[in-house]
């Protein structure tokens, strides 16, 4: 890797836990190579509030060369004179020096980013993880890191019982192998975490097609007033949606068989097959439109995401009645 590529790192996100360890272990391997690892100074600076004279003091090369890090917090807010000084820096690291900038991929220097990748940065990707399948994955590698072979249900019922917080649910994956010695079942999750969670999207989205519209609805206000994300909300209801529509066209088939066929786990095809008793081919066509738009609602489609939820949720219900 060329010098220019350790010595610049642009952490692009928002999620402050993902920045974080980037950060550490940054931090880490700049120390690995010192030759006093415990003597690297590590300067912080807000770019955002910092004035070009303090920027371009803290970005000039020390006297006799010495490793440390230097990083840059809210650079997407840093002003034009500001991001000429950081950009001119990124290109010619001083001597010694290791820049890490944190950008949120936004704001009024949202060219900041792609001008440093352009520079040969290292990236570091902290996006929000607001996909469903992007949360299993975190899950997953939160157990692989610490020694531990969890099954897909187990991955599915820790998001379900401890919610879409990615700090909450490190901790609990950690705390968990801990605590199990590694054993971990299904079982085990519902024992340490049953009603500490938030009111997830996957709560709401079961309940709705079950046909639960109290349960639903009164789920979908717990999520809201918790803050949990619209889109996550969304993609929930979607996710059940979608399952209920693949797993009733492939029949009723033995779960372990379908399994393998539709490249789900059995557990989720055989609920999923519960499930379907209570739709038609009519309404799960129906529902695959709302939860279809509903998504184009919830990223900015519609005025009002809270009213575009309670709206789609309705009508799913509706369905499930009329079937």
């Amino acid at each position: 890797m060329s010098e220019r590529a350790t010595s610049v790192h642009l952490v692009l996100g928002e999620e402050e836990l993902l920045i974080e360890r980037a950060v550490a272990e940054i931090a880490a391997r700049v120390r690995a190579t010192a030759a006093d690892g415990d003597a690297v100074p590590v300067d912080r600076l807000r770019a955002g509030d910092a004035s070009t004279a303090e920027l371009a003091e803290l970005l000039s090369p020390s006297l006799f060369a010495e490793e440390r890090l230097i990083v840059l917090e809210s650079a997407a807010e840093a002003g034009k004179d500001a991001v000429a000084v950081i950009t001119e820096a990124a290109g010619d690291p001083p001597e010694g020096s290791v820049l890490v900038v944190l950008h949120s991929g936004g704001g009024r220097a949202k060219a900041l980013a792609p001008a440093l990748q352009k520079l040969g940065a290292e990236v570091h990707n902290c996006a929000k993880l607001n996909k469903g399948g992007e949360r299993v994955e975190f899950v997953r590698n939160e157990f692989r890191a610490a020694g531990v072979r969890v099954s897909a249900e187990v991955v599915q019922v820790m998001l379900e019982a401890v919610g879409s917080e990615l700090r909450e649910l490190a901790a609990a994956c950690s705390q968990l192998a801990a605590d199990t010695g590694g054993k971990i079942d299904v079982a085990a999750v519902r024992r340490y975490y049953s009603g500490k969670a938030e009111v997830s999207g996957f709560d709401v989205a079961e309940l709705a097609v079950a046909g639960d519209r109290p349960g639903a609805m009164e789920a979908l206000r717990w999520a809201n007033d918790r803050g949990v994300p619209h889109v996550l909300l969304a993609d929930a209801l979607a996710d059940s949606v979608h399952t209920i529509a693949r797993v009733g066209s492939a029949g009723r088939g033995d779960p372990f068989k379908l399994a393998q066929q539709l490249g789900m786990p059995p557990w989720k095809v055989k609920k999923a097959q519960a499930q379907a008793r209570g739709w038609s081919s009519a309404t799960i066509g129906s529902a695959l439109q709302i939860v279809a738009a509903l998504n184009a609602d919830v990223k900015g489609g519609a005025a009002d995401a809270n009213y575009a939820l309670e709206h789609a949720l309705t009508r799913i219900l509706d369905l499930y009645s009329a079937g």
